[in-house]
């Protein structure tokens, strides 16, 4: 069967899911730089991050799902992740 027209094209696949996997490894690393540092702050950027990482995944299950409109809450759920994330990492980033 043919893909619908909104269907996203592998070039943009690649970079939703690269974005995705990006948070990822930057978590992963924050974290581990908290560890070696000693300076358990940097851990809170980890957990500021993971509403932003949370935003990438409702952005590529609504699009895995062609935009289906029974799914178009989780439009209205990235933008609240996204604002709460960019408020998380705020704070975390103040404390630090």
């Amino acid at each position: 069967h043919s893909e619908p027209a909104n269907a996203l094209s592998i070039p943009t696949w690649a970079i939703h899911f690269s974005s995705v996997f990006e948070w990822l490894f930057a978590m992963k690393v924050i974290w581990d730089y908290s560890e070696v540092t000693g300076n358990e702050k940097w851990k809170g950027m980890t957990w500021g991050m993971l509403p932003l990482h949370a935003s990438g995944v409702c952005a590529c299950t609504y699009h895995f799902f062609y935009n289906d409109p029974s799914l178009q809450f989780l439009v209205s759920t990235q933008a609240g992740l996204t604002l709460l994330g960019n408020i998380t990492c705020m704070i975390a980033a103040w404390r630090i």
